[in-house]
């Protein structure tokens, strides 16, 4: 069972049933109607350089992809922005505070837990020195040709596109 799938509707407790609806099977109430909609859960990437460009990379301390690197990334809570998420997660994960530049990019990636998450991905200014966080084993900084693998497909477009939209000023 994933995590979205109920067995009982939240609403009125009868239990759900499959059907086919709007061109998808989905859990349906027969009583009340209420529809299990499945949605990727946002997350926001901070891509951090410093003054001689290198790209700041973290050691995920937590599954997934516990011992890889990553960017500083997170879940969004429900009560923030995309942007407090992004500058949120990047304290917890180094230590820096920082401030949006720009928006990179929406991605949307397969995860095996969640089935989709949604990374919105932002360039950040973050002066100092990172110090590994909460869910950080390691933080450092490298040069975009000797970075170490990058865990996840939607960080290493985000980086390419970053890279691709520096290299066209």
């Amino acid at each position: 069972m994933s995590y979205q799938e109920f067995r009982f509707c939240p609403r009125c407790g009868q239990q759900l049933e499959w059907r086919s609806l709007e061109g998808r099977s989905r859990q349906v109430c027969p009583t009340c109607g209420w529809i299990v909609y499945e949605n990727p859960l946002p997350c926001a990437a901070a891509l951090v350089r410093n003054e001689r460009g290198e790209i700041l990379l973290v050691k995920r301390g937590v599954e997934p992809a516990k011992g890889e690197w990553a960017l500083p990334s997170g879940f969004m809570e429900i009560d923030e922005t995309p942007e407090e998420c992004c500058l949120r997660e990047l304290e917890e994960e180094t230590g820096l505070k920082g401030k949006i530049l720009r928006l990179i990019g929406v991605y949307a990636q397969t995860s095996a837990l969640y089935k989709k998450v949604l990374i919105i991905g932002y360039e950040v200014e973050a002066p100092g020195e990172p110090v590994p966080g909460s869910d950080s084993q390691a933080v450092a900084f490298f040069l975009p040709e000797r970075m170490p693998p990058v865990a996840f497909s939607s960080h290493r477009q985000l980086i390419q596109d970053l890279l691709i939209v520096e290299k066209d000023k």
